[in-house]
């Protein structure tokens, strides 16, 4: 890996764990709630973003190599959180909130492979790939 693809992504990391911190803060703090909002929030909307990011990418040509490494690795890669995802559905599981921890479990799950694929599909019809 060159020098310049781990600049992008190390950027882009930066960008995306503010965003991460910024707006799963926002939702746990104006949602209230027994399940991690915040985290599911930022991987719903990470996940749709990844979707519409894989989808232009695979029909356009305008993104350099390291452009598209800043976007997805880089910014999406830290926005979206499953290793805060895994710790808080541990700690539901292990205070005995089996069934949120279940619900929390599947709604990552399955919501974020719904809207990575929403994502890639909306972006494929308005380029009309």
């Amino acid at each position: 890996m060159s020098w310049q693809t781990i600049l992008a992504i190390g950027s882009g990391d930066f960008i995306g764990a503010v965003l991460r911190a910024y707006f799963n803060g926002l939702i746990s703090h104006r949602v209230p709630h027994d399940l991690p909002y915040g985290t599911l929030g930022v991987n719903l909307i990470g996940s749709f973003l990844m979707g519409m990011l894989i989808a232009y990418f695979m029909y356009t040509t305008i993104f350099s190599v390291h452009a598209k490494s800043f976007l997805s690795t880089g910014i999406l890669g830290a926005l979206t959180t499953y290793s805060t995802f895994a710790i808080e559905s541990f700690f539901l599981l292990n205070s005995g909130h089996i069934l949120l921890a279940v619900l929390n479990i599947s709604l990552n799950a399955f919501g974020t492979i719904f809207m990575a694929g929403g994502g890639f599909y909306i972006v494929k019809y308005f380029l009309k790939a």
